[in-house]
């Protein structure tokens, strides 16, 4: 068999984490068995659909390397052919046209619930030969009244189905649009899908698929159905929390691709006790067998201790690559141009996140920094002293090397009989306005004389309209 997947959004908001895992599943499968993988975009919904939703989903694939080896196709483009597929299905009986009002339909239901039934059409139109012209109608399949559909979940095991508890869905809408679950078997037949992995809220809609593929004589695709992801209050994340759950915010907040694959491969799949696969490992390693049957609770825990993961193992030029591509989708962060080699090189190892190494090399390429308060030992005429030797020996520096520039402090540190700890958090405090940064030698040397000089030009100024106020 020639393996052949599919990812299939609709393109109603932005990709969540839930959309992407089933898109890695999918991805990993045919990659493993050297299959294709196809992407399919599902906008026969009209009124929620956008072109930008839609720029979105191949974005983002992109930014997480799921590469498509056909497509993209759109649903709405093929209109025309499912019609003609409707229509025949109307010559041949096996759907009909159904004229009922949307206030029969509500009352009906309403009905079946009063009396613990479960909602679904009565078939009223089922048998109606006539045809109104002119009149609003649905169409609707003639599902099988006996029997029963087995559906033959490769994760799940067989779930079977009465057809008597099945109903007839609408194949086109009032408006002559196609559904979904019309135009989704249609296309995964055509398009030679073997294997179909989605969300288990779509158990419900296979037995009715099945059921009509094999009206019209076509072969249903294996079916994988992926338990739900779920958020910390225990529900299931949706696209209604984009802000929270999209895959652009995870972006915004500088995840970087390989992190996220990483984690939601193992959010809900396992492979013994690893917990770090390489693209390389994901593909051998993966196995619709090791597919978890039970929900999975997100960690951002763990995807912060993962990212931070690659951060530190990736090649700094590649991290460089995506600070780069980071910072341009973040220009209202940006007050200033700073080199991204020297972010990469100072901060590589010491945050979990593209934002918070951008956040922390800011107050290092501004000339300015902003200090809450002054320690009064920071402003005593020792470490002023200090400050001001220090100042002259980086001015006169002709070798600039971090080695030259320790050496410097470690002398200072001598002469003015204050212990080295105390001026490294000294220098540290005057160049970056905080208690904590890298290496101070290093970061000297990574913003140069320049703007080091000028730092602390800016310090004595402020110590000095300070000493007026006072």
């Amino acid at each position: 068999m020639n393996i052949k997947t599919r990812f299939a959004p609709s393109p109603t908001g932005n990709l969540h984490l839930g959309n992407i895992r089933t898109a890695l599943y999918s991805w990993l499968f045919s990659r493993k068995f050297n299959g294709k993988f196809l992407l399919r975009i599902e906008d026969t919904d009209l009124t929620r659909s956008s072109e930008k939703s839609k720029k979105n989903i191949i974005k983002t694939l992109k930014w997480l390397n799921l590469i498509w080896d056909e497509g993209p196709y759109y649903q709405s483009k093929r209109l025309e052919y499912y019609n003609d597929i409707i229509e025949e299905m109307i010559v041949k009986n096996l759907a009909y046209r159904c004229y009922c009002s949307l206030e029969r339909l509500n009352v009906l239901r309403a009905n079946q619930i009063s009396v613990g039934k479960k909602p679904k059409y009565d078939g009223n139109c089922r048998n109606i030969s006539r045809t109104f012209q002119n009149r609003p109608h649905v169409v609707r399949f003639k599902n099988p009244k006996e029997g029963s559909v087995v559906v033959k979940d490769l994760v799940r095991g067989d779930i079977v189905f009465c057809n008597s508890e099945l109903d007839d869905f609408i194949l086109r809408r009032e408006n002559g649009i196609p559904t979904y679950n019309f135009c989704t078997p249609i296309d995964d037949n055509k398009m030679d899908i073997t294997h179909v992995i989605r969300g288990e809220e779509h158990i419900n809609n296979t037995p009715k698929q099945i059921n009509f593929l094999h009206a019209i004589g076509l072969k249903a695709p294996e079916y994988i159905h992926v338990a739900p992801i779920l958020n910390q209050e225990g529900k299931k994340i949706s696209k209604r929390e984009d802000k929270l759950y999209g895959i652009e915010s995870y972006q915004k907040k500088g995840f970087l691709p390989e992190a996220i694959l990483n984690y939601l491969l193992r959010l809900g799949w396992s492979y013994g006790n690893l917990e770090i696969f390489s693209i390389e490992d994901m593909i051998n390693y993966f196995s619709l067998k090791s597919i978890g049957k039970s929900p999975s609770m997100l960690n951002q825990k763990k995807m912060l201790w993962m990212n931070e993961y690659y951060i530190k193992s990736l090649p700094e030029f590649y991290i460089v690559q995506h600070l780069k591509t980071f910072s341009e989708s973040q220009k209202n962060l940006l007050k200033q141009k700073i080199d991204l080699n020297k972010v990469a090189k100072l901060f590589k190892n010491r945050c979990q996140t593209l934002l918070e190494m951008i956040e922390c090399s800011l107050p290092l390429f501004q000339e300015k920094n902003e200090f809450e308060s002054i320690i009064p030992t920071y402003s005593s005429k020792a470490f002023l002293k200090l400050l001001y030797k220090f100042q002259k020996k980086i001015s006169d520096l002709t070798d600039w090397n971090i080695i030259s520039i320790n050496s410097i402090i470690l002398s200072l540190s001598k002469k003015f009989q204050i212990d080295v700890k105390e001026v490294y958090m000294f220098l540290r405090f005057v160049l970056t306005g905080k208690n904590q940064s890298p290496k101070i030698s290093l970061v000297i040397y990574e913003i140069g004389k320049k703007i080091t000089i000028s730092k602390i030009n800016y310090y004595f100024q402020y110590i000095y309209q300070k000493m007026i106020k006072k």
